[in-house]
């Protein structure tokens, strides 16, 4: 399992308050490296932080406003300052949702592009320096099933998250061989947010449920795993990969046979 190591790496995931991120920083801290959490709320990142700290790992909260560029260059900097140095940079934060074309202004569609491809291409750039002192680097971007699929609404959020994946693609490719970039697709897990959407409404629930293989929802620790083995060793030859981890895609219309 020493594959799978990230014993003395330095690891900042944005958007780790709470959900995916979260679960990413745990996982991470688990596989054993120092994290630097980082989202809008000090309360959250605090929180996780002190988990972290209380199992046995190494973790700082530094809180930040992804969406605001002026306040990149501090985060790199005190993640490097107070963890020494920096290994693996997670582009998490950017979650949400956007409406159908016929609601959508192109301001909408400009800030998720900000929020959703421009600040995680200024962060990364702020950090390669960093990167390239640190054998077996990389950067792990968080993707979308729109990314990929043509869901009707939610266009600004999916048509940004698409630019993600293929700047993901395009950074694989600049970067290489030094710093490897790749990005996970989660499916429909379990958070705060899907939660919120879920309350009152057990049939969309049920509907997510049914809408993979391995019918369940996802959870946190699903996508963290995932990107342990991104960012450790045993992932050495992968860069420029899209992982969905997501229970796996249901592709027929109806139920054509029953479950196992």
């Amino acid at each position: 399992m020493s594959g799978f190591s990230l014993a003395g790496k330095v690891a900042l995931v944005t958007g780790s308050g709470r959900g995916i991120g979260a679960g990413m920083a745990r996982k991470f801290a688990e596989a054993g490296a120092a994290v630097a959490v980082t989202a809008r709320s000090s309360d959250e990142i605090e929180a996780v932080a002190a988990d972290i700290r209380a199992a046995g790992g190494q973790a700082v909260a530094i809180r930040a406003d992804i969406g605001d560029p002026t306040q990149l260059p501090g985060l790199v900097e005190r993640t490097v300052a107070e963890l020494g140095g920096l290994d693996i940079l997670v582009n998490n934060a950017g979650g949400g949702t956007s409406p159908a074309f016929v609601d959508t202004q192109y301001q909408l569609l400009e800030s998720q592009f900000h929020l959703i491809v421009a600040m995680p291409f200024e962060l990364a750039r702020l950090a390669l320096s960093h990167l390239l002192d640190r054998p077996g680097a990389c950067i792990i971007n968080t993707l979308s099933p729109g990314s990929y699929k043509a869901p009707r609404g939610n266009l600004s959020y999916y048509v940004a998250k698409a630019a993600l994946a293929h700047m993901t693609k395009l950074m694989a490719a600049d970067l290489g061989p030094r710093v490897r970039v790749n990005g996970i697709i989660p499916g429909p897990v379990e958070t705060p947010a899907l939660q919120k959407i879920f309350e009152g409404r057990p049939e969309i629930r049920d509907a997510a449920m049914r809408s993979t293989r391995m019918r369940r929802l996802g959870l946190a620790e699903d996508i963290g795993f995932a990107a342990v083995y991104l960012a450790s060793p045993a992932a050495a030859f992968v860069t420029g990969a899209l992982l969905p981890v997501n229970g796996g895609d249901v592709e027929e219309m109806r139920p054509i046979s029953p479950d196992l």
